[in-house]
């Protein structure tokens, strides 16, 4: 299906014809999307489409060929993308003697933190904490933290300082159905509180279909693009997914 361009009246991230080569292989190929601030775009696909891909080329861990610019809502340039990014997990020792503020204020201080930490600090990390609605978990142990608290302590890491674009990488995988809800509805307070832009990574298709302003349909390049409702009823939809994966929680 071809990108059909239009002209934004928002600021916005434009990946323009991003190829990414490694080893010989093609891994994605044109790709062209806009992630909207103020709007969740969902990249959809399965395993191997290129998802993670494009999201380290977004990154910029990764070379390539073609653009990608912050623009307003006049198409002139922002410098300087500020980016955040959620991993889906994070590799540490839990019997690591470490709170989540002192997780926290390594990151938020340039000052060591077995030296102490600073008023000023433990006032970051409790704002930061709050604004990813979890303001109990400062004193909690790092590794005592189940999957959906951990996530909220990386939200909160990722949004100091506060990105224009925000990257989620399957943040929900450790979520019960009541602990996403909640962080889904964190995350849409986010983006109508901060008008960021925010691409989330997702395999839930019913979280997709609720949730999701734009969605992206990705097998190395860009196969379909749009509301969920148009993306979930495209041939490409049927294509990769099945007839039967629009109505269902489908582990893509």
């Amino acid at each position: 299906m071809p990108i059909h361009r239009h002209t934004c009246d928002l600021c916005h991230i434009d990946v323009d014809n991003v190829t990414v080569r490694r080893g010989g292989q093609t891994l994605l190929q044109n790709v062209s999307m806009h992630i909207h601030c103020g709007q969740l775009t969902v990249l959809i696909g399965q395993n191997g489409a290129g998802k993670t891909t494009l999201i380290r080329t977004l990154l910029g861990e990764l070379s390539r060929s073609g653009a990608i610019r912050h623009l307003d809502s006049q198409g002139h340039d922002i410098p300087h993308l500020r980016t955040g990014y959620v991993p889906q997990h994070l590799q540490f020792d839990p019997e690591m003697p470490m709170t989540v503020c002192d997780f926290l204020a390594a990151s938020f201080s340039r000052r060591p933190v077995w030296t102490g930490i600073g008023k000023n600090t433990r006032r970051q990390v409790a704002e930061a904490l709050a604004a990813v609605d979890a303001p109990g978990l400062a004193d909690t142990p790092l590794g005592r933290c189940s999957g959906g608290e951990l996530q909220r302590v990386l939200l909160a890491l990722a949004l100091h300082p506060a990105p224009d674009l925000l990257v989620l990488d399957e943040p929900v995988s450790g979520f019960d159905r009541n602990g996403l809800k909640m962080f889904l509805d964190t995350l849409m307070n986010l983006k109508r509180s901060r008008h960021m832009a925010i691409l989330l990574v997702s395999h839930d298709l019913r979280l997709v279909r609720e949730y999701a302003d734009h969605v992206v349909l990705l097998d190395k390049t860009v196969l379909t693009q749009g509301d969920a409702e148009d993306v979930f009823n495209s041939p490409e939809f049927f294509q990769v997914f099945g007839t039967g994966a629009a109505g269902e929680e489908a582990d893509a």
